[in-house]
């Protein structure tokens, strides 16, 4: 560091600007907060008291140090008591007309060589450093909510920020215990620009009723393993804000997938913004409360109950890949009675010895008892023979993701299954209405989308034709839940709900790393760290398999015809040199064995 900093400012005392002023001094700085008045200074210093107050109750400060952090914090609401600060960071709301006033008084009044950060997560750091006669000492030290707890911090580094500056703030950051990433002043920067594009596509998927809210947010916090769905995100950061973040990138950038969705517009322009206000896609209990209370909009027919379902007792399988003999396993656990389909002696028995296997591991873990794990196997039979399926009420088919492949086999099952019998395919990619069309009765076709592995995934997206009866959507509704597993229906469109929200985002992080505006570490780290994703962006493209992504990617491209989804080139072209992920040794990253 070239500079050995110990005082800072902090201008902005909301929720945001208090944790920045608690993290400083939980770190032993000397912090100024400044607001505007002194009843937004007493409401800042009651975020702080708070805050640390419950920090105390859970074990993470003493009832002393506790004392020592606010007494490290002096509130004030002049400009002068800012004149020693060596870096005063700036956490005022997303205007850059208030940003700008804000920084050309803090130029009047801080020493020369004084650091001005922006915690900004979508304005451009440049155009407020212009607004002073130090742009150089200008940066963006952009925190996560909440600050005291969030790890990461991206740096935004303008074309005239000093080097020094950029190192300077680095080693601060890190003195705070955070997870600094460098990037350029570019709209979103690396968080928002990947975070935002996703969450303004499930708002568009919420506006066309696509699927419900429920079902968009239980969709990605149990088939991604997301701490929150996409909407309840959006009224936690704010309806309000995140059209204005919507906004700014899509003016910077000109990339539709950031237009913000009217949807927004329209919830903003009602006061519904969210959690602040008690009301967003949600409602919630209270002003600022997590609680949610039940309203006006309600599950689909299909979900509760108010259509009628046809009795299925005897389920059909037919494929023998670790799909099918996860899904064998599901139904036989729950009591059905199963018989799958393998071609040839030897899959039928590698089919049972899987079953098996799983089943053993479930009993060693404590998940099953010997009783259960005899009890399902001997509801599972093998055949050779898809005649034998003509008795199944319901007949699942897991068998590899070739149109051509499964047309076939619908063609079949079609003639070999009683009238009223459901089909079902766990496509993730494939039109089902085309499966739907191959057979007499496209009304019993639906989409049963199983997550692999399918014994330990919760999810289940029901999928409906134009053509699907509201009793047989209802039946598969029904019969997931005696599953134990969750299920959410959904149109039939390319990538559902999961794939299609899900893929673009991956997408978006391959573009932003072949223009070289961050390291695919840096880029994992921003959605863990930032955003509580379990995985990062690349970390999954490597677990799923590249060449799946872009088979992927290219579906949702050619239904949608949007140019934001069109492949990126490098995974294209990684594919088409090999280098499909963990599967091959070598993604984005190499790999041992």
């Amino acid at each position: 560091m070239s500079r050995e900093i110990t005082r800072i400012g902090v201008v902005g005392l909301g929720t945001m600007g208090a944790g920045i002023a608690e993290v400083f001094a939980r770190s032993g700085y000397d912090v100024v907060g400044l607001d505007a008045n002194e009843t937004a200074v007493e409401r800042g210093r009651g975020h702080v008291e708070g805050s640390t107050d419950r920090a105390v109750k859970r074990g993470k400060l003493t009832e002393e140090e506790r004392a020592e952090v606010i007494g490290r914090i002096r509130f004030t609401t002049d400009y002068a008591d800012l004149a020693d600060r060596q870096l005063v960071v700036e956490a005022v709301p997303e205007s850059l007309e208030l940003k700008r006033e804000i920084f050309e008084q803090l130029d009047k009044v801080v020493e020369p060589d004084a650091i001005l950060a922006s915690n900004t997560s979508s304005l451009s750091v440049t155009e407020i450093a212009v607004a002073t006669a130090r742009p150089s000492q200008v940066i963006g030290m952009h925190f996560f909510n909440p600050a005291p707890v969030q790890a990461f911090v991206e740096i935004v580094s303008t074309v005239v920020t000093s080097p020094d500056v950029v190192e300077d703030v680095q080693e601060v950051a890190q003195s705070l215990g955070k997870l600094p990433v460098v990037v350029g002043d570019k709209a979103g920067f690396i968080a928002n620009a990947l975070l935002f594009g996703y969450l303004n596509h499930a708002a568009s998927m919420f506006e066309t009723k696509y699927a419900t809210r429920e079902d968009i947010d239980a969709a990605m916090k149990l088939g991604c393993g997301l701490p929150m769905g996409p909407l309840a995100l959006l009224d936690l950061i704010g309806l309000d804000t995140a059209y204005e973040i919507l906004d700014t990138m899509y003016k910077q950038g000109r990339d539709r997938l950031h237009a913000p969705s009217p949807v927004l517009k329209q919830m903003v322009t009602a006061g519904l913004r969210g959690r602040k206000t008690g009301r967003g896609f949600y409602t919630y209990e209270a002003p600022n409360s997590p609680v949610v209370v039940p309203d006006a909009l309600t599950p689909s027919a299909a979900q509760d109950g108010s259509v009628a379902t046809r009795p299925v007792e005897k389920v059909g399988v037919v494929g023998s890949g670790t799909m099918a003999v996860g899904i064998i396993e599901v139904f036989a656990k729950a009591g059905f009675d199963v018989l799958y389909v393998a071609r040839g002696d030897d899959k039928v028995g590698k089919v049972r010895t899987g079953l098996e296997r799983s089943l053993d591991k479930g009993v060693a873990r404590g998940k099953l008892s010997e009783a259960d794990r005899d009890a399902a196997l001997a509801r599972v039979s093998g055949t050779t023979k898809l005649d034998d399926m003509a008795d199944r009420d319901l007949v699942v088919e897991a068998v590899v993701e070739d149109l051509a492949v499964k047309t076939v086999l619908f063609e079949s099952l079609d003639e070999i299954c009683t009238k009223g019998a459901i089909l079902a395919t766990t496509t993730s990619s494939l039109p089902v209405v085309d499966l739907a069309a191959a057979t007499k009765f496209p009304q019993d076709v639906v989409g049963l989308h199983f997550f692999n592995p399918a014994p330990v995934m919760k999810l289940v997206e029901v999928v409906s034709t134009v053509a699907t009866a509201d009793d047989v959507v209802a039946t598969a509704v029904d019969v997931c839940r005696r599953l134990g597993k969750h299920p959410v229906t959904c149109g039939d469109r390319a990538g559902f709900i999961v794939n299609a929200l899900l893929f673009p985002y991956l997408n978006d992080a391959v573009k932003m790393l072949e223009a070289n505006y961050a390291s695919a570490d840096d880029i994992d780290t921003a959605m863990k760290t930032g955003c509580g994703y379990p995985m990062g962006p690349f970390e999954l493209l490597d677990v799923v398999g590249l060449d799946v992504s872009l088979a992927i990617q290219r579906t949702l491209y050619l239904e949608f015809r949007e140019p934001g989804f069109a492949p990126a080139p490098r995974l294209e072209h990684l594919v088409t040199a090999g280098y499909v992920g963990r599967k091959s040794g070598r993604g984005f990253r190499s790999y041992d064995g």
